[in-house]
This record gives structure tokens, sequence and C-alpha cells, in this order.
């Protein structure tokens, strides 16, 4: 557990579910199921979701799995009342810096090519382009831009 500035980033709970699922909801036009994320903090040896929390109050969270020295992120977001503040950013810096203390190298993710907003936060923590995979996205069948950071 990390303290921001008016909150704190730690991992996150099958407590936090209901919680979770409101962000997701708010983020993702075809958000998971809340049995997928207890799937992935009880199953998954890979998996570390984490929670962004102020004021008691979850606003966002981000999701990983690390095999090896490479690590994914699985889906990252913040609730829309508080995007702009830059928690994304704080979140975001906070997984790179946790990854980096697991021995992880290289930290990629899939983001939606018309989701710029997000391309430009990931590119001004240091991810670049690594690659389009094509009708990615099942809702609507978009292509996904693949980034990736070394975290050296």
């Amino acid at each position: 557990m990390i303290e921001q500035e008016k909150g704190i980033i730690r991992f996150m709970t099958v407590d936090d579910l209901t919680a979770v699922m409101d962000v997701e909801k708010d983020a993702f036009s075809t958000p998971w199921d809340s049995a997928i994320f207890k799937s992935e903090i009880t199953s998954n040896q890979f998996a570390h979701y984490l929670v962004y929390e102020m004021d008691e109050v979850i606003i966002g969270y981000c999701g990983l799995w690390v095999v090896m020295d490479e690590a994914q992120i699985t889906n990252i977001a913040i609730h829309s009342n508080y995007r702009g503040q830059k928690h994304g950013e704080q979140l975001l810096r906070y997984v790179m810096a946790f990854v980096k203390q697991m021995g992880v190298t290289k930290l990629s993710l899939e983001v939606r090519v018309s989701n710029s907003v997000a391309q430009n936060l990931y590119r001004k923590v240091g991810f670049q382009e690594g690659g389009l995979r094509k009708k990615y996205y099942a809702d609507n069948l978009e292509d996904a831009l693949v980034m990736w950071v070394n975290v050296e």
C-alpha cells in the first residue's frame, strides 16, 4: 500500500468487487463480469490487481499479469468523475515502479486505436507503439494498438 496525494493504492480484495465494478461499467463499453475479477485475484498466480482509493472510495484500478521478466496490463481505469486530475498517471507510474521491483523489464498493454487520451498518457510515461492487433475488440471489431515500455 502506498499513499498518494489524497489517496492510497493497494491490492484489490474480494470486498472491493462492487466498487471496482462501478468503475469498470463506467469506463468500458463491454465491462468484465465481477466473476472474472474474482477469479483473477483469487486463482490466477500471475495476476496482480490494485485499486486506487480516495476518501474510502475506489476511483480506479489496474490489473496486470507478471510472467518472469515481462508484465502486461490487462486493464486500467479511473472513474469518469475523477479523470483529468492526474490519477491515471499516478496509478500507471505506481504500477511501473511496482513491476520494476518484481524484476520486470518490459511492460505492455493494448489500447483502442480510437482512444487517443489513453495513448497520450501512455506515451507521456514512456510507452512506445509496438504493433497492431486487427479487430481485437469484440464489441465493434476495432483494432488495438500494442504499446510497451522498458521499466529497467
